[in-house]
């Protein structure tokens, strides 16, 4: 795991996601699931290239179970982006990373529209 993705726990969530002033793109894990994985790559990669519009956080739901819980988070790899504290966006499924890129990437559009006036 790279030090671009951040590790939370259901005690950190709250502070690490939820309060957090940029976008969060919170990668649902677990050691044993093999497709979690195959993502694994493609997530340090999405953390890389949006790096400074998003930050990414891995949750591993065998050590936190009440955040997957709290989401209703059946199947895993589940990443969900959060924005101001609410889910905006859900990807279940080890998908391709343009996919998932092209999931999340309006979304951080939409945001940089509000906050910053430079052309």
């Amino acid at each position: 795991m790279g030090e671009l993705t951040i590790k939370v726990t259901d005690e950190t969530f709250k502070a690490d996601v939820l309060d957090s002033n940029v976008p969060v793109l919170v990668d649902f894990w677990a050691e044993w699931c093999g497709p979690c994985h195959m993502i694994a790559p493609h997530v340090d990669a999405i953390a890389e290239e949006l790096k400074g519009k998003l930050k990414v956080a891995k949750v591993d739901i065998d050590e936190n179970p009440a955040v997957p819980g709290r989401y209703g988070i059946v199947g895993i790899p589940t990443l969900m982006l959060f924005q101001g504290g609410k889910v905006v966006e859900r990807v279940t499924g080890a998908l391709p990373k343009g996919r998932i890129l092209a999931q999340i990437t309006p979304h951080l559009e939409d945001s940089k529209h509000h906050h910053q006036h430079k052309h």
